[in-house]
């Protein structure tokens, strides 16, 4: 039972990385190496986010016990010996429900953090590379993720040897092999430090804005709109990145043969186009006098096309799931002027019976017309009140009389009543927090547009690696951080307290004390500066200055954009509008068709029936149909064995429907074909 709570934690982390993995990422489509490393990643970040807080319990129990170490035998028997009719015999410290032995976290810790700086920094940059590269061989793709890799590893490694002879330098100081693993900790926990507070000064005020904008139906439809705009010319662009591609592909499988030396070469780069792309290539007319490529110009071709496809699905499944999110939002405001107070879709879709049962119109209705406004604001409050705690406390944590930090004080008055689940649950509540805003705001930086987590398995392998790569870097820095809130890190108060054991797994980096005592101290302070930046929008007014149009709400631009998104939409609604109708119409005469099916087969079984009652010879005889007259040739039943289909519906239906079905006949079988698909829907 001790360690119960500690193994729900681990099974807990696994279920939600490989829940989450599954509905963005295809593990039927994606390498299997891919699909593990990124599981393992998202797994052990997670794991750290769970078990850090039972880490913190069992420090706080810790600790309680060294501090109550000092009392003597005499005072412990005073103590046991109270008068039972007075209060009950105090008991120095309780012991944590959840607690786990110190060495079980040792190990643990050490596992997950060195695999994850091995993933992130070592395993998925070299992973991402050569899912990029344009060479054909893996030796090619090798070196050329090597090449790519060089100057950020170059970088890296420069940093490292300036902080190394900056050790060796300094008087009074040896290095062994727990110094270069600190030295290699710091580096790493510097970088993730100096990201996360970047991305914390804008995600800790825009989380709880936006939930709050949310709320407004009007402002987050006017929102789509403009982001639509923007996205169209990026999924122009896309698309006529795609063509010239083609273009080029299309001279250079004409000029390269089935027996050129790069004809297979050119088959590969051909088998990364989808089937309609494909069509579309083989359709172009090849040049007159196409060019001979060489192998450089087939691997730079090769890579832009990867490139090239990887941003066209971006954009294609990002316009899926605006064009969604727009026709909702336009069905719920269309909705609130309803007077039975049922929720109608414009284009519904088909919902599972379950679903049904436990999600009725009525409750639809209810839910996001009425009270799903109320709740994103109550949740923006409630946001907006963490975010204020975290930025008071990253200003306020390295004081430590007063502690002005507020977790610090949770965390110590919880600690001082043994109220452990308090701590656990505070714990995780703000690491979950401060996870939220960090890595939600990374996919939404314009910077990093290449990579995007789209749901329904629609994220490709690139953006999954990107992912993977951001959380291991990410966590150990956010932990970090977190333990520095709420003084559990001794060597960033100046106080001796007693330390979890993911802090002495990571290391202390006094050693270097510029980092030490002036980075990680003062930088985390510059947050309160990012937040101010961001309530006032700067950032988007500049970037708005600069060309990079942003939705600043009072600008003439932004109205145009916004404009020009309800166009879009209304047009892309009115097409889906006649293809909805156009297989409507396909279905009705489907089941028109297999219903007058039914009733022939039905007819043909009785009227045979009754035919075995008549003289055979009355039919069977060649020269009787030969001497039968006309007018009665015309009375006689007709033989269904040799009419053709088109025959058939002729003499059932009439003329009129036999422009709807047609038989062509190739000497070999008879085959039905429908007419082209969509023929008339644009009239």
């Amino acid at each position: 039972m001790v360690y119960t709570l500690f193994v729900v934690e681990i099974i807990s982390a696994f279920v939600l990385a490989a829940t989450l993995l599954y509905r963005y990422g295809d593990c039927y489509r994606n390498h299997i190496l891919v699909t593990v490393s990124v599981l393992t990643a998202w797994y052990f970040s997670f794991v750290i986010m769970f078990l850090l807080p039972l880490d913190v319990t069992s420090t706080v129990y810790r600790q309680c016990l060294e501090d109550n170490s000092t009392i003597t035998i005499a005072e412990r028997a005073v103590i046991n010996n109270v008068s039972s009719t007075t209060t009950p015999p105090i008991v120095p410290c309780q012991e944590p429900w959840s607690y786990v032995h110190k060495e079980v976290f040792t190990n643990l810790w050490r596992v997950v953090y060195w695999t994850s700086q091995c993933l992130t920094w070592l395993i998925m940059p070299m992973m991402q590379s050569y899912s990029k590269a344009g060479d054909f061989t893996v030796k090619g793709k090798l070196k050329s993720a090597l090449v790519d890799n060089a100057i950020y590893y170059g970088s890296y490694l420069l940093i490292c040897g300036i902080l190394l002879i900056y050790i060796a330098l300094k008087p009074g100081v040896s290095l062994d092999g727990a110094k270069i693993k600190a030295i290699a900790s710091s580096a790493s926990n510097t970088w993730g430090l100096f990201l996360l507070i970047l991305l914390l000064g804008y995600a800790l005020v825009e989380v709880p804005r936006n939930l709050w904008n949310n709320s407004k139906k009007n402002y987050t439809l006017t929102y789509s709109y403009f982001k639509i705009a923007k996205l169209s010319t990026d999924k122009c662009e896309a698309e006529e990145t795609v063509d010239d591609i083609l273009d080029s592909l299309s001279a250079i499988t004409a000029a390269v043969g089935p027996g050129h030396p790069l004809h297979r070469h050119v088959e590969t780069i051909v088998q990364k186009l989808p089937v309609q792309l494909r069509d579309r290539m083989t359709s172009r007319p090849p040049p007159e006098r196409p060019a001979s490529p060489s192998l450089k110009s087939l691997v730079n071709l090769h890579k832009k096309t990867i490139k090239a496809l990887h941003v066209l699905q971006r954009t294609e499944t990002q316009w899926g799931l605006s064009l969604e999110r727009i026709f909702h939002l336009e069905d719920v405001a269309s909705n609130q002027r309803l007077p039975d107070r049922r929720f109608q879709h414009f284009f519904p879709t088909p919902r599972p019976k379950l679903q049904r049962i436990l999600y009725p119109p009525i409750l639809e209705w209810y839910w996001e017309c009425f009270l799903k406004q109320y709740f994103l604001k109550g949740m923006a409050i409630i946001t907006g009140i963490m975010s204020v705690a975290v930025v008071w406390s990253e200003m306020t944590f390295f004081c430590k009389k007063p502690v002005l930090s507020v977790f610090a004080n949770v965390v110590i008055a919880a600690g001082e009543t043994y109220n452990y689940a308090a701590i656990v649950t505070i714990s995780t509540v703000v690491i979950a927090y401060m996870f939220y805003c960090a890595y939600s705001t990374v996919l939404k930086i314009r910077l990093l547009n290449l990579y995007y987590l789209a749901p329904h398995h629609q994220t490709n392998e690139y953006s999954l690696i990107f992912s993977g790569m951001m959380v291991c870097r990410l966590t150990p820095a956010m932990c970090l951080n977190f333990l520095s809130l709420i003084h559990m890190d001794s060597h960033v108060i100046k106080e001796r307290v007693m330390e979890t054991s993911y802090t002495q797994i990571m290391g202390h980096m006094d050693v270097l004390g510029i980092i030490a005592e002036g980075f990680n101290i003062y930088f985390p302070m510059l947050v309160v500066l990012l937040c101010l930046a961001t309530y006032l929008s700067l950032g988007s007014r500049v970037l708005t200055l600069c060309g990079f149009q942003q939705f600043v709400g009072d600008d003439e631009l932004t109205t145009d954009l916004v404009d020009e998104g309800r166009e879009i939409v209304k047009r892309e609604k009115r097409k889906r509008q006649r293809a909805e109708e156009s297989m409507s119409r396909r279905r009705d005469y489907s089941e028109r068709f297999t219903k007058y099916r039914t009733n022939r087969d039905t007819n043909d079984g009785a009227r045979t029936g009754l035919l075995h009652d008549v003289d055979t010879e009355y039919y069977a005889g060649p020269d009787r149909s030969a001497a039968v007259p006309d007018y009665e040739r015309a009375e006689m039943p007709y033989n269904r064995s040799n009419l053709t289909l088109e025959d058939e519906i002729e003499h059932r239906f009439g003329d009129s429907a036999l422009p709807t079905v047609r038989t062509e006949y190739d000497g070999r079988r008879d085959k039905m074909t429908m007419p082209p698909r969509g023929l008339f829907d644009d009239v």
